[in-house]
C-alpha cells in the first residue's frame, strides 16, 4: 500500500500561497491540505495595543488581577452565531451593536478585520467575499474576538452551521462548505508549547460523530491511522482551515490568555460569493 501523500498547508505569505495553488479555497475544500497560514499578517505591537484597549474598556479582564472562581474562561468581544443564533431576532439585533462597536474599537491601529476580508479576498480570486447577511439586508457579525483563560480547551470536534448547529433557517446554510479564519493576537504559551490547534486529517460522517458523542475520538483516530497537523502560531499569524475537519484546542496553560479574532466563512465552489460572519 503506497504511503499517503504528505498534508501540508499552504503559506507563508500570499505570493507563496497563490504560486503554490491556483485555487488555495478549493484546496481547502477538498481537505487536499490542513489550512492556509499567512505568517505575521498583522504587527504584533498592534495584536498588544488592542488587547490594552481591550482591558481599559473593559471588554475583558486583566489577566494581571486576582480572577473570581465564577469568572468565565471564555469571554467573546463580538457576536456568536453557535451562541445567539437560537433567536434569530435578538442574535442580529446583537449583531447591529458589534457593528457599532467595531466602528470605533480600532481607531489608531490598522483594522484587523479589513485585513482578513483583504486576505480572503485575494485567496478567493473573482468570488465577492462580504459580511453574511439574510435576504432583508440584516447583517450577521463580521468577526469575533475570543478570549479564553487558564483551563479552557476544545474537544475534537466540528463547526457547522447545519451539520452541528442545525440553524436551517438563517442564509448562510446555503454554502456548501465551512472555513474558519482565525488571527492569533496572543498566543498561551507555556513551557515553549503554543499550539494554535490539532487538525485532524479526517472529515466529518455520522461514524466519527459516534466517536466524538462517546469522547473516544483520539482511540478512533488511531485505529484508522489518521494523521494530524498541529498549527503553532505566533502574535499575528493568520491561518485558514475547513472546518468539517476533526478538530480541537489543547488546554490553555500559564497566566496568559489565547486571544484570537475569529471568523466561520461560507463557500461553494460555483457561487459568486462568500459569506464571513462569526
Amino acid at each position: 500500500m503506497p504511503a499517503p501523500k504528505s498534508w501540508e498547508p499552504l503559506g507563508p505569505n500570499l505570493k507563496a500561497i497563490l504560486a503554490a495553488e491556483e485555487d488555495p479555497l478549493l484546496a481547502l475544500s477538498e481537505a487536499r491540505i490542513p489550512a492556509i497560514i499567512c505568517r505575521r499578517a498583522y504587527p504584533p505591537a498592534q495584536c498588544q495595543g488592542l488587547i490594552t484597549r481591550f482591558i481599559e474598556r473593559g471588554l475583558m479582564r486583566d489577566p494581571d488581577e486576582e480572577a473570581d472562581e465564577e469568572a468565565p474562561k471564555r469571554i467573546d468581544i463580538g457576536t456568536s452565531l453557535g451562541n445567539k443564533g437560537r433567536d434569530q431576532e435578538a442574535f442580529l439585533h446583537h449583531a447591529a451593536g458589534t457593528h457599532k462597536l467595531f466602528e470605533t474599537l480600532f481607531a489608531g491601529y490598522d483594522n484587523p478585520i479589513d485585513l482578513m476580508y483583504n486576505v480572503l479576498s485575494d485567496l478567493a480570486g473573482d468570488k465577492q467575499v462580504m459580511v453574511a447577511r439574510e435576504p432583508d439586508g440584516r447583517r450577521y457579525g463580521p468577526a469575533i474576538f475570543r478570549v479564553h483563560y487558564g483551563g479552557h480547551t476544545y474537544r475534537p470536534h466540528i463547526d457547522h452551521v447545519t451539520l452541528r448547529e442545525k440553524r436551517f433557517d438563517y442564509a448562510v446554510t446555503r454554502f456548501e462548505h465551512q472555513f474558519a479564519g482565525v488571527f492569533c493576537f496572543q498566543n498561551a504559551i507555556f513551557e515553549g508549547r503554543s499550539t494554535q490547534a490539532i487538525l485532524h486529517r479526517c472529515l466529518w460522517t455520522s461514524d466519527v460523530q459516534d466517536a466524538i458523542t462517546t469522547n473516544t475520538f483520539p482511540d478512533y483516530a488511531q485505529n484508522h491511522e489518521i494523521d494530524h497537523y498541529r498549527v503553532d502560531l505566533e502574535q499575528g499569524d493568520l491561518y485558514f482551515f475547513n472546518t468539517r475537519l476533526i478538530h480541537e484546542v489543547p488546554p490553555v496553560e500559564g497566566d496568559a490568555p489565547r486571544i484570537v479574532l475569529a471568523t466561520f466563512i461560507g463557500y461553494s465552489p460555483d457561487d459568486p460569493e462568500i459569506y464571513v460572519w462569526s
